[in-house]
């Protein structure tokens, strides 16, 4: 059944971060994306044995730096974002080449994702929204969207003009397709690509909502968990 969280608003981003993070399978070889999914290493448990993956070549990443008397800030060592981390024991360095080798060679289990829009089917656009004056920002998003063994997306359910970004069919340019498995907003968690036909949406848990209201604001064939 899908589990409704009535009693309280939408999540915040580090919470969605901490949902994300609680799905994540002990030991897992894990890709965070640029934005909203580098708040996930805040959220990982300690000594849930997962190993965050950086495109840039950085292997045991931990969670950001903080600058406190325990936690330098090294500017040298920073996410794909450029974002100051910290390193975990075990951690290694390499070559950006051999980073994306891991990337398309299918040796992460998990990549988490933004979006600017993700179809039923699990298609995933988020690296273009077509408009004549945005700035594309592929970065290894392609490389990550077909060779993890699991693709997550973080995103907020519905863009600034309320137009929602889960969608039948994407209307920007694909990054991959087919290729989400799961989705976590602020107002719910789907799982995408259900069905027989492999385009249903199911809702596994929602937050200041309810299944029925989102039924009502979302033109996508949606079931309950």
């Amino acid at each position: 059944m899908t589990l409704e969280h009535t009693d309280r608003g939408p999540l915040g981003r580090a919470e969605m971060a901490a949902v994300v993070a609680r799905d994540i399978p002990p030991g897992s070889y894990v890709n965070l994306g640029i934005g909203q999914p580098t708040l996930v290493a805040d959220h990982l448990p300690e000594g849930a044995g997962v190993v965050l993956h950086t495109e840039n070549g950085m292997l045991h990443m931990g969670p950001a730096a903080t600058g406190g008397p325990d936690d330098p800030i090294d500017p040298d060592l920073t996410n794909a974002g450029k974002v100051p981390v910290t390193e975990l024991p075990g951690a290694s360095y390499f070559h950006h080449a051999d980073s994306f080798a891991m990337m398309r060679g299918g040796h992460l289990d998990v990549c988490v994702l933004g979006a600017f829009q993700v179809a039923a089917g699990g298609d995933l656009a988020n690296w273009h929204t077509g408009a004549p004056d945005a700035i594309p920002a592929v970065g290894g998003a392609m490389d990550l969207a077909i060779g993890a063994k699991q693709v997550l997306v973080m995103m907020s359910l519905f863009a600034k003009d309320g137009s929602p970004k889960l969608v039948e069919a994407c209307t920007y340019p694909l990054t991959g397709a087919g290729c989400v498995d799961r989705v976590y907003t602020d107002l719910a968690t789907f799982r995408v690509g259900t069905g027989p036909d492999g385009r249903g949406v199911e809702v596994l848990e929602t937050w200041g909502t309810t299944y029925d209201e989102l039924a009502a604001r979302l033109d996508v064939p949606l079931v309950r968990a």
